[in-house]
């Protein structure tokens, strides 16, 4: 064990424990906005900096070992003077227009300068704005980043795909799409992870609740929405809901409020695709197919397949993911039964998947020029729809999904 004081508590704590698990275990934070655990350890930000007893400088407590009779002070005014400048240099190359950001009130640098009590800067404002496809689903916004390398880091580590590269040097050091090539054209699988970790705004998935809103205004659409599994173990994170709070059938409930005709559970097509892709199997079994068959029910995966192992494709279920079918039957089965014309049924699917924005658009999820799902929400644009619309969930009731 190693024993040392921080901010004047006696700690111990196993060897090789950097001085912010220390803190963090002892109830004492340090702030930091790169920092990512086995992953971004690499100090960049330099806002976890404390003052160690005896050494001049000061020290990162991310990337810094614990070790005997330390004496760390996490909070003086030396350190304290330090991250306020750190963080109003950071500050003055970042679009600061924080009521129009989707990450307002969920910033890491948002936080730490409202901790830091910091309401003007001093330093001239360069704020760097790069070009981008405004109608991809993932969006950069370059004004907001702060080159914490987080992005960089999961992608390349976790994801092994390495779209996003540091290009440039000193001050004109940034991060965009690495091999110098437009998003478009990277093996970007749209996994979602760069926007899951970026401390600010400056990755997000396109916003389409604009979308929902148009169809809903518009008389001659019918607008149903199908919901997967997934978003209602994760939606009350988005409106600060306890779980117990956020059942689905309030979700259900807020979506009829706000003018949506039928919503289906999505769980019924997955076990669709269940039997889908166990007939095939069989198929392939009995006739020689190309073994072994891998589920095609992720669009993220189908894009990592086709960028990184092409050679695999053919192992891939010819299915389409539970959506996609769920779409597809409400635009056939659906239409025909209720004497709807396919063309004025507006599917939107909410699904916890960025991925599933570009499966949409692709050609072979269209027929006769009709689109199986016509809009993808996210969790987070879930949330926003529901906030837009100001329901207030306190005497919401619960509502069923539509059976037919």
């Amino acid at each position: 064990m190693v024993n040392l004081t921080i901010d004047g508590k006696a700690i111990s704590v196993e060897e090789n424990t950097t001085i912010m698990e220390a803190a963090a275990a002892n109830g004492i934070p340090i702030p930091k906005l790169c920092y990512l655990k086995g992953i971004n350890e690499i100090a960049a930000c330099r806002v976890c900096v404390v003052e160690l007893e005896g050494k001049d400088r000061l020290i990162t407590s991310c990337n810094n070992v614990a070790k005997d009779g330390m004496v760390i002070h996490t909070n003086s005014p030396k350190v304290r003077r330090h991250r306020r400048t750190t963080v109003e240099m950071i500050l003055s190359q970042h679009d600061c227009e924080c009521v129009t950001c989707p990450r307002s009130g969920n910033c890491s640098l948002q936080k730490v300068a409202n901790d830091l009590n910091i309401f003007d800067n001093p330093y001239k404002s360069e704020i760097e704005r790069q070009p981008w496809n405004k109608n991809f689903p993932l969006i950069r916004d370059s004004s907001k980043c702060i080159k914490c390398m987080r992005c960089v880091q999961v992608c390349d580590k976790i994801q092994g795909l390495s779209v996003w590269d540091v290009e440039g040097t000193g001050s004109r050091t940034t991060i965009n799409v690495g091999g110098h090539r437009c998003i478009e054209e990277a093996d970007c699988s749209l996994c979602g992870q760069c926007i899951t970790h970026c401390p600010v705004g400056a990755l997000r998935a396109r916003d389409d609740t604009e979308k929902v809103w148009n169809a809903i205004a518009n008389p001659d659409k019918i607008v149903i929405a199908q919901v997967a599994p997934a978003v209602r173990t994760a939606w009350s994170e988005e409106l600060n809901l306890d779980p117990e709070e956020a059942t689905v059938g309030k979700i259900l409930d807020a979506l009829k409020r706000m003018g949506v005709d039928y919503a289906f559970d999505t769980a019924f097509s997955a076990d669709l695709t269940i039997m889908e892709e166990g007939h095939e199997f069989i198929e392939r079994v009995q006739h020689q197919g190309v073994l072994p068959m891998i589920t095609s029910c992720s669009p993220g995966w189908i894009r990592y397949c086709e960028f990184e192992y092409p050679d695999l494709l053919e192992h891939l279920s010819s299915c389409k993911s539970p959506h996609m079918m769920f779409g597809a039957i409400l635009k056939s089965y659906y239409a025909q039964t209720h004497n709807l014309d396919p063309r004025k049924i507006t599917v939107v699917s909410i699904m916890p998947c960025t991925a599933k924005k570009a499966e949409v658009v692709r050609p072979e999820m269209r027929k006769d020029g009709v689109a199986d799902v016509d809009v993808v929400l996210t969790t987070r644009e879930l949330g926003r729809l529901i906030k837009m619309y100001g329901i207030n969930f306190e005497n919401l009731p619960d509502e069923d999904f539509d059976q037919d």
